[in-house]
């Protein structure tokens, strides 16, 4: 059999996976999504890592609201 066969992965992606992280595709309005950039520039933080914080503080509220704990 020939190396071909193996599927090859980047450095990154290996990585990625054993950091945990996945790439998610959401469809936004272009105006949000330019403003919210544009917000994460002039404060100083990563898109991602402000999504991530909003994220979290919403499934929290959750969680508190509705006394559950979505540990999926």
């Amino acid at each position: 059999m020939t190396g071909m066969s193996i599927e090859k992965r980047r450095p990154q992606d290996r990585w990625n996976e054993r950091a945990g992280l996945i790439s998610k595709s959401y469809k936004l309005k272009r105006n949000l999504t330019e403003e919210f950039a544009a917000a994460c520039d002039i404060a100083g933080v990563s898109q991602a890592g402000q999504i991530s914080k909003m994220m979290r503080a919403f499934i929290d509220e959750i969680n508190n609201r509705e006394n559950v704990h979505l540990d999926v």
